[in-house]
């Protein structure tokens, strides 16, 4: 995309203006801008009969500019200066993969995935530089709908007229446990079930995570009670190896930390779909197309994948 472009998009009049100001002479202005001399004539012509005020003497084709040309031409020029580094940002999202992508995604998602598909996708978009945004998942449906970020990486998937949403992957919660707690010897797994009588730490009201863990405890037939809640992955594994209840967390790539086991849940299905959402109603940039075509490109974005 061509600067002179946008800015003879955004203010054409203005541009003409800064021009014969500058060179006192319409039809060398005219030559600059690549115009008709008449056409230029008139546009200034018409400018000055809707500011109401006079901003060249004329004598011929040469000009000279007035107190109140000589005033505007001051904050013309500075208000083109700013236009055109913003024309110059846009040319670089439009005709090339730079600029900025506004990320938003759920908290549980910041200690491995987010960072793995940030860094990688640096790596072979150096260009792009990113706002990273964590929040609950309708926090980030929000920041969505206002415009606010690009894009979010977030579960459960939106099904309003509004959004786009693309799952990306399933992602596999297990049951984590002290590790010498008296569940933590069943490795190959257990029904959900078998936890009803433990003290749960959970995920805090609003969390993604919140939503689909009380709906599998419902499905395995109890109410889970709450030990404490937070909002973070890493900070319910810490209270699991404290010994202060039992959790339902991502499985980690990393695997569980010292003093926790990890297990497989038989029954219910304990899996939920990680999406890419974004606005129906706006345009993605040129960034946020890149990273989500690299998205889909991505192999595999879970552990449990």
């Amino acid at each position: 995309m061509d600067e002179s472009v946008v800015l003879a998009a955004l203010a054409p009049r203005l541009r003409w203006f800064v021009a014969v100001g500058r060179a006192e002479h319409v039809t060398h202005a005219a030559d600059e801008l690549g115009v008709p001399q008449s056409t230029l004539s008139r546009g200034i012509a018409r400018l000055e009969r809707e500011l109401g005020t006079s901003l060249f003497v004329r004598s011929g084709r040469t000009v000279r500019l007035t107190r109140e040309g000589r005033l505007l031409l001051r904050y013309a020029e500075r208000s083109l200066a700013e236009l055109a580094t913003g024309a110059r940002e846009l040319a670089g999202e439009v005709d090339s993969v730079q600029g900025r992508i506004t990320l938003a995604f759920l908290p549980t998602l910041g200690t491995e995935v987010v960072p793995r598909l940030v860094g990688e996708f640096r790596a072979v978009q150096p260009g792009i530089r990113f706002d990273l945004l964590q929040a609950p998942h309708h926090t980030l449906l929000q920041w969505i709908r206002e415009g606010a970020a690009d894009l979010a990486l977030t579960s459960p998937l939106p099904e309003e007229a509004a959004f786009t949403a693309e799952p990306l992957g399933e992602e596999e919660l297990r049951l984590a446990v002290p590790a010498d707690h008296p569940l933590a010897e069943h490795r190959a797994g257990l029904p959900l079930a078998d936890a009803a009588g433990e003290r749960f730490i959970g995920f805090l009201p609003g969390n993604g995570l919140r939503a689909a863990v009380d709906r599998w405890c419902r499905d395995a037939g109890f109410t889970p009670r709450l030990a404490f809640e937070s909002g973070d992955s890493a900070t319910v594994r810490g209270f699991v190896r404290a010994g202060l209840g039992v959790a339902l967390v991502p499985v980690s790539h990393h695997g569980p930390p010292p003093g926790v086991v990890e297990l497989p849940v038989t029954s219910p299905r304990t899996i939920r779909v990680i999406g890419l959402v974004r606005s129906r109603e706006r345009r993605a940039s040129a960034p946020a197309r890149a990273f989500r075509d690299f998205v889909r490109r991505h192999t595999p974005l879970f552990a449990s994948v």
